[in-house]
């Protein structure tokens, strides 16, 4: 499976897409990702590409893609063709107040991420709220593969937000199930 991840800088867009691979290598699959910055990197465009497939990865260079996370309008309007026909589009409805162009061919998705971040009290965990989302629609990997793998990326004085992470992936997955 093919996912796009793109936002501002500081909305954690690497950071859903390199626990996403983790979780896919956790559970024995091929992955890639591939981190792509504008030129400021808080506050700049930011976009990465995962691919998790049970088969050899090609190419981490993704062209189209069965799932596209938009954080922001300008991701939904650049990316939202990206999408392929029965795919998903995922728009963080927190920030983005408009409609996509394209809705009729594909699966959109509309998450309240910071809204829920803020009502789980650190409006830093919006892109965990997402990746729960991600991950309750599509099933890719396993919940408890993404746990672990948000276990081995947040290490140190990150630790201390696993609990609220794991919280907010919850909720995400929660409201995904909804949708």
């Amino acid at each position: 499976m093919r996912f796009i991840f793109a936002g501002f800088g500081g909305q954690g867009v690497m950071l859903m897409g390199q626990i996403l691979a983790y979780a896919g290598m956790i559970e024995g699959k091929n992955v890639t990702w591939m981190p792509s910055y504008g030129p400021e990197m808080r506050g700049g465009t930011a976009n990465c590409t995962v691919v998790v497939e049970d088969k050899e990865v090609a190419s981490p260079v993704v062209d189209k893609s069965e799932v596209v996370v938009a954080m922001n309008i300008p991701s939904m309007l650049k990316f939202q063709n990206f999408v392929e026909k029965d795919g998903y589009l995922f728009l963080n409805e927190s920030v983005i107040d408009r409609e996509p162009d394209r809705k009729d061919d594909i699966h959109v998705l509309k998450i309240p991420c910071n809204d829920i971040a803020d009502k789980l009290g650190n409006l830093k965990v919006a892109n965990m709220v997402m990746l729960g989302a991600v991950i309750g629609a599509t099933n890719v990997v396993s919940k408890e593969s993404l746990f672990k793998a948000l276990e081995k990326k947040l290490t140190g004085k990150k630790a201390k937000l696993i609990d609220l992470n794991i919280k907010a992936i919850e909720e995400g997955i929660a409201i995904s199930k909804q949708q």
